[in-house]
């Protein structure tokens, strides 16, 4: 849905199952309108598309595109933004670091991405900007070495190029947006200036390049770096790297207690990633570890080494007090919607990003998949209201 200054506000679909185009589109019949129903009734609808590359494909068919289309104009929605971040399966097996595979090194990573820009340059309506938001570039478990780096620009700078073909095309002002992750292979503010520092200079006279590949910043993602929001979108906007869009989101944090650690083992899945980084003291390095399991047994065999404060990369509902001692970084998405706030034109595309729902224990449901979508956006309306945001 439009709101002030030109904003767009979204929840992404990533969190209906859907790997083809046909479970895609029956996710958005069977939730999406019923969400829009309890949202934003009478009013334009914007959508936050999730496509694999298989969906991608068999909706850049002709008569794929045309149907969605017509759907579309026929149910006063629009498409501004697509997740091109997981490639493949998203829900109900083994996801975890498959989700960077392919990474930008890859030619098939490049080709997928190129295909989701012509989809989306197919499906905006005349005069809106679109963005599509990807990995940052690989894992660092993927031992990037020089040669895997100069391919993951060279990937990029083509992907670059192709974006610009597609906006001269349709008249779009179209955008990536790289997703800082934690031990993605950029993952805070800092390592983000420093990858694309890199790229210039390989490609010092690429300077359209910031005008069409920039961040997705997502707030779950720079919370558990134990980010300020205000620092880090200052750091990042005033190094002139775009904010194709933000992702609003929070993760748990929880102080390590005995009770805490053992009531956190109920949150490991064998589905996502979800990493920790312990803080341990103000002048203390962050510890870092690569999924839950991993920080669950260091803590088992170093109880005194456990830090003051952990963060999970586990999405929790953005409106959700959890019980017990266990919090949530949502003052991290309220910082951001504050900087937000005060910079309403330097990033136009929101969009609320809880892909975890079919493993959510139960105390962290909000009844149904569409009551915890409603809830999620009454939330963020009365947020974004106060600020004169919406």
């Amino acid at each position: 849905m439009k709101l002030q200054h030109g904003i767009h506000l979204g929840y992404c679909t990533n969190i209906h199952r859907g790997e083809t185009w046909e479970e895609t589109f029956r996710g958005l019949r069977d939730y999406t309108l019923r969400v829009r129903e309890r949202v934003a009734a009478g009013r334009p609808y914007g959508i936050g598309l999730r496509l694999s590359e298989v969906a991608a494909r068999e909706l850049s068919a002709p008569q794929s595109m045309s149907q969605f289309k017509r759907w579309l104009d026929a149910n006063d929605c629009y498409v501004f933004t697509i997740n091109a971040f997981p490639y493949g399966a998203f829900h109900g097996q083994r996801v975890k670091e498959n989700v960077f595979r392919p990474d930008w090194s890859r030619p098939e990573r490049l080709e997928y991405t190129n295909l989701v820009f012509d989809v989306l340059g197919e499906l905006l309506p005349p005069g809106l900007s679109g963005s599509v938001s990807s990995l940052p570039g690989s894992h660092k478990t993927f031992n990037i070495g020089g040669g895997e780096l100069e391919a993951i620009f060279s990937n990029l700078k083509a992907c670059r190029e192709h974006i610009e073909r597609v906006a001269e095309r349709t008249g779009h002002d179209l955008h990536l947006g790289l997703e800082p992750e934690p031990l993605g292979l950029f993952e805070t503010s800092g390592e983000a200036l420093k990858f694309f520092g890199l790229y210039f200079d390989r490609h010092p006279r690429d300077r359209d390049f910031l005008k069409f590949i920039g961040l997705n910043y997502d707030t779950c993602h720079l919370a558990i770096e134990f980010e300020d929001a205000q620092t880090a979108l200052d750091r990042i906007t005033g190094a002139g790297i775009r904010l194709s869009k933000l992702h609003f989101s929070s993760a748990l944090k929880l102080k390590p207690t005995p009770a805490n650690l053992a009531r956190l083992r109920g949150f490991d899945e064998p589905v996502y990633f979800h990493q920790v980084i312990i803080k341990e003291g103000a002048d203390m390095p962050l510890r870092r570890f690569k999924d839950l399991p991993d920080a669950l047994d260091f803590a088992a065999g170093n109880p005194g080494e456990v830090g003051d404060e952990w963060r999970v990369h586990f999405h929790v509902p953005i409106h959700a007090a959890p019980s017990g001692d266990f919090e949530t970084t949502q003052d991290h998405l309220l910082g951001t919607m504050d900087w937000l706030a005060a910079n309403p034109t330097k990033c136009r595309h929101i969009e609320m990003e809880t892909y975890t729902w079919e493993v959510l224990p139960g105390d962290l449901r909000t009844g149904d998949v569409v009551d915890q979508l409603a809830k999620e956006y009454e939330w963020c309306l009365g947020g974004m209201a106060v600020r004169s945001l919406a």
